[in-house]
């Protein structure tokens, strides 16, 4: 596989945990629709809680990955439900000391809706033997995960609003690997 993976995470009976896959389903329906969404260029997939499912993919080497998931709130109460992050990753945020928790929210260690840790997955990646690659989170802030198969409302509100960063990441890559391509030449291309 190569090209961009968007990789909706997530546990649907645990309410607000289903945002991801919400997000993928929702993508996926209208990717063919998308100007330069070739299946070639992008996949969009529900990865659900199948954390070494999306770690091989990854191993397959992709150019660039978008996870879509669902984030604690903060302990502080600095933001409401329903709040998106859009944050690049890097392989030193996911060092010891790094970033650890996506968009540097507080660590909410009880904070664990559907045991697939989306950045365990990409920690283990070397080890592995791949490399993380370009690699996005459009995250949510969560209001309950409890068990339900409903979002809360201000998470389905935001929805939308993911679906949108997602195509606008997804296609800044795009064009990005097409400028980059055309300006090697034509002898880059063979």
């Amino acid at each position: 596989m190569s090209g961009v993976l968007v990789a909706g995470v997530g546990n649907v009976f645990l309410s607000d945990d289903g945002f991801g896959p919400a997000v993928a389903r929702r993508l996926a329906e209208e990717v063919s629709g998308l100007p330069g969404w070739a299946p070639e260029q992008v996949q969009v997939r529900d990865y659900g809680v199948r954390g070494l499912h999306l770690a091989y993919d990854l191993l397959d080497g992709v150019d660039a990955l978008v996870l879509v998931d669902v984030l604690p709130a903060p302990a502080d109460g600095s933001t409401s439900a329903g709040t998106l992050r859009i944050l690049k990753i890097r392989a030193e945020d996911l060092e010891p000391g790094g970033l650890l928790t996506p968009a540097g929210l507080p660590v909410n260690p009880g904070f664990d809706p559907h045991g697939m840790d989306p950045l365990a997955v990409l920690r283990r990646l070397r080890i592995l033997g791949g490399s993380l690659p370009e690699t996005y989170l459009v995250g949510c802030i969560a209001g309950r995960t409890d068990d339900g198969m409903e979002l809360s409302e201000e998470v389905s509100r935001a929805v939308p609003a993911a679906v949108e960063a997602v195509r606008t990441l997804v296609t800044a890559r795009i064009s990005s690997a097409d400028a980059a391509t055309a300006s090697a030449g034509p002898d880059a291309a063979g």
